[in-house]
Formats: C-alpha cells, structure tokens, sequence
C-alpha cells in the first residue's frame, strides 16, 4: 500500500494494525516549508511534520518513508535560492532518514483552482522556464553532495539527468 500525505501523523496510529495483518507500505510524505508564505494552510508546524517524518521511520524502517518537495513554487517572495535554503533545512534534519528526495516544478498555468487561489490570495507566482529548472538542478545536486539522497522529479519532462536527477514516477514502482 502506498500512502501519500502532507500530514500521515494519523497513520502513526495504525501501523501495528498494518504489520500484525502482513501489510507492507511505504509513504510518500510531502514535506514543504511554505510555512511563512503559508501556501498550506491546515498542515501541522514544520517542525512537528520533521518529527512525524522520524517517528515513521521508526516503526517502518528506512526506505519505507520517501521526502516529497513538491512543488516546487516560484514567487514574488520565493526565489530558487529560498526554496534551496528550505530543502537544506529540511534535509539536514532528515539525513539518516530518508534515502530519497522526489520534487516537480509547479506548473501553475495547469491547474486552474491553484492558479485561482493564487491569484485570489494575491501571490504572484512565477513559471518556471528551462533556465530557472536546470539552475535548480544544478544548485540542488550540489547540495545534496552533502545527503547522497537518490533525487528524482515527479514526471517531470525537462532532462536533468545530467545532474545526477532522476526521471520517476509521481508514484515510484519500485
């Protein structure tokens, strides 16, 4: 079973009913720091969600719990360099962890209910162009030089493989 949560903290409570029955799962745990933009609203404090994040690991061991960033979102107010200082922060508190770390490039103009609240919240977003997505990719596989986490898009069409980022599925089928 494949879970897929900002917030799998309710989960927690039902692990030992997934193992006594012989249930294997791995989470997809989205984990953002838009906290003080707040472009998600309703989710637990970042550190609270780092915390889930570990406890979760505890009970289904590493490689059971994959980090999500995702999206990635450009603003007014959020740069390449901001969403870098962001995954470094989170990163550093989950080296030993996780092994892998899947992110996409929000493409805002797709979705017309995101776009609707952004625009209604009066944020202006940026699309990422070709440029902004391979100096990412650049800046992010030289940090991560520091993880070793195993990186990948969520379907993502741009070829960055160069820098050591793979192609996978929103939904890994390994």
């Amino acid at each position: 079973i494949v879970f897929w949560s900002k917030n799998p903290e309710p989960l927690l409570d039902y692990l030992d009913q997934l193992k006594e029955k012989n249930i294997n799962c791995y989470i997809q745990f989205t984990l953002n720091d838009y906290v003080t933009e707040k472009l998600e609203k309703g989710v637990p404090a970042l550190n609270r969600r780092i915390a889930t994040f570990k406890e979760l690991v505890g009970k289904l061991g590493k490689g059971h719990v994959v980090w999500r960033f995702d999206p990635l979102i450009l603003t007014d107010n959020i740069t390449i360099d901001d969403l870098l200082r962001k995954i470094k922060n989170i990163g550093d508190q989950l080296e030993g962890y996780t092994e892998k770390l899947v992110f996409s490039f929000a493409d805002i103009t797709s979705y017309r209910k995101v776009k609707s609240n952004l625009e209604k919240n009066k944020i202006n977003y940026k699309d990422w162009d070709e440029i902004a997505m391979e100096e990412f990719a650049k800046r992010l596989a030289e940090l991560n030089q520091r993880w070793n986490y195993e990186l990948a898009t969520c379907s993502e069409k741009i070829d960055i493989e160069r820098y050591g980022i793979k192609h996978n599925h929103c939904v890994d089928d390994d």
